[in-house]
C-alpha cells in the first residue's frame, strides 16, 4: 500500500487515478511515499525521509526545494502543458481587453446614473473616450515557445495577428506544433523592435529575471501592450510603470498584482487566474497523479523537472532503480555487484540530466537485501528502490 500525502486540495479526477486498493491518500499521513501539492510552500517544511517522489499539480515548481530533493535522489514531477489552454485563453482575453479599452469602459458604464434616456445620452457621449484598435492590425511577440507559448502564438495568428516568436531552446515537439505563419526573432531586441504587443511564457530564472526592461520597452512602437501571465519578476515593473506614465505603453496585463500595479489606471490586474479553470485543475491533477503512480509502481520517469525521462517496459523479474551522481563507471560498478551476487540483468536503461543520472535495471529472479545494501554503498548513489516482480 503506497501512502500519498496531499498538501493542497487535489482534483478528484486526479485522485481517482490512484486505486484505493493500492493507495492511501490523505492530508494527514505519516511516513508518506509521495507528496501531491499545488501551491503549498515546501521550503520550510521538514520533508520525511520516506518520501520517494513529489508531484506538483501545475507547471511552476518555485514552491518546492528542487535542489534539496535532487541531492536526496527524489524526482519532482509537474504537469507541463496541462493548463496551456486555460492560460492561452486568458492571454487572448487580456489582449482584447487592452486593445479595446474594455476595463476602463466597463468602469465608466458602471458609474453612469440616471433615467434610461439619460444613461443612453451619457453612454453615447462617453464612448469616444474608449475607442480601441483591432488585433489583426497588430504584431504580437511571444517569448517562450513551450506548451503555452505555442498555443498563444497559433491562436493569435488565427485571429489575424502577425506573430513573432523567440525561444532559442525550443523543443522538437513544440516546433512541430507551431504554425508555419509564426516568424522567428533572432534575439529579444529584434522581437521588441517590431512588436506592438509582447507576451512572456518563460519560467522565472536568473536568466529570465527582468528580461522585459526599460531598454527593450523603448524599442517597441508607441502604444504597446505587455502581457505577463508567467511569473512576477520577468518584467521590470518599475520600467513598465514609467512607460505607462509617459504614454509609450498603452497597457500592462499582469496576473501577479502588487500595490503599485493595482492602483494604476493602465494596468489590468488579474488575481493569478492563468490556470484557474476546472478543466486545467483536473488536467494537472490527472497528469501528475499518473506520473507519481508510474514512478512508484514501475520506476518510470516522465514529466520530471530534475530527473531525466526514463521509460522501460517491465520484464518478468524484479526491478531496481538507482539515482546517482552523473560520474564515470557507475553502471560498471552496479553491473559488477549484481554479477558477483549471481543476478542476471534482463534489461537496463541509463539516462542522465546534468549532474544526475538514473538507472533502471530488470533482474531475473530475486535480489538479496545484502546485494541491495552493496549497491546503496556505491559512492555517488543518492537513492535506490527495489520493486518486486509484477504479478
Amino acid at each position: 500500500m503506497h501512502k500519498i500525502l496531499t498538501l493542497n486540495n487535489i482534483s478528484v479526477k486526479g485522485l481517482q487515478r490512484l486505486p484505493q486498493d493500492r493507495y492511501e491518500v490523505a492530508s494527514e499521513i505519516t511516513h508518506p511515499d509521495a507528496i501531491l501539492l499545488r501551491s503549498f510552500k515546501m521550503h520550510d517544511m521538514e520533508i520525511p525521509d520516506t518520501v520517494a517522489a513529489i508531484g506538483r499539480a501545475g507547471a511552476g515548481v518555485n514552491n518546492i526545494p528542487i535542489d534539496k530533493m535532487t541531492a536526496r535522489g527524489v524526482p519532482v514531477f509537474n504537469a507541463p502543458g496541462a493548463n496551456a489552454n486555460a492560460v492561452k485563453e486568458l492571454v487572448l482575453a487580456g489582449l482584447l481587453m487592452a486593445s479595446r479599452n474594455i476595463g476602463p469602459a466597463m468602469q465608466f458604464a458602471a458609474g453612469v446614473r440616471g433615467t434610461d434616456a439619460e444613461i443612453s445620452t451619457a453612454v453615447e457621449a462617453g464612448k469616444k473616450n474608449f475607442v480601441g484598435s483591432e488585433l489583426p492590425s497588430k504584431t504580437l511577440g511571444v517569448i517562450g515557445l513551450g506548451a503555452i507559448g505555442v498555443k498563444v502564438a497559433n491562436a493569435a495568428s488565427a485571429l489575424g495577428m502577425k506573430v513573432v516568436g523567440y525561444d532559442p531552446l525550443i523543443s522538437v515537439q513544440s516546433a512541430w506544433q507551431l504554425s508555419r505563419k509564426i516568424e522567428k526573432a533572432v534575439s529579444l531586441d529584434h522581437l521588441f523592435s517590431q512588436c506592438d504587443a509582447v507576451t512572456v511564457h518563460v519560467p522565472l530564472l536568473d536568466a529570465t529575471k527582468g528580461i522585459v526592461n526599460k531598454e527593450r520597452i523603448a524599442m517597441m512602437p508607441k502604444g504597446g501592450v505587455i502581457v505577463n501571465l508567467a511569473r512576477g519578476g520577468i518584467c521590470d515593473d518599475t520600467a513598465v510603470l514609467a512607460a505607462l506614465d509617459s504614454g509609450h505603453l498603452h497597457s500592462y496585463v499582469i496576473d501577479f498584482p502588487t500595490s503599485a500595479l493595482m492602483t494604476h489606471e493602465k494596468v489590468l490586474s488579474f488575481p493569478h487566474l492563468g490556470a484557474s479553470t476546472d478543466e486545467a485543475e483536473e488536467n494537472c491533477a490527472v497528469m501528475v497523479a499518473d506520473s507519481i503512480r508510474e514512478y512508484l509502481e514501475d520506476g518510470t520517469i516522465t514529466n520530471s523537472v530534475n530527473f531525466p525521462e526514463a521509460v522501460m517496459p517491465r520484464s518478468e523479474g524484479s526491478r531496481i532503480t538507482i539515482a546517482n551522481a552523473n560520474v564515470p563507471n557507475m553502471v560498471g560498478q552496479i553491473s559488477t555487484i549484481l554479477a558477483e551476487a549471481g543476478n542476471n540483468i534482463a534489461d537496463l536503461l541509463n539516462k542522465s540530466r546534468g549532474e544526475i543520472a538514473y538507472t533502471i535495471i530488470d533482474v531475473d529472479g530475486t535480489v538479496e537485501e545484502s546485494t541491495l545494501d552493496s549497491l546503496r554503498g556505491i559512492e555517488g548513489v543518492l537513492s535506490l528502490r527495489h520493486l518486486p516482480a509484477v504479478g
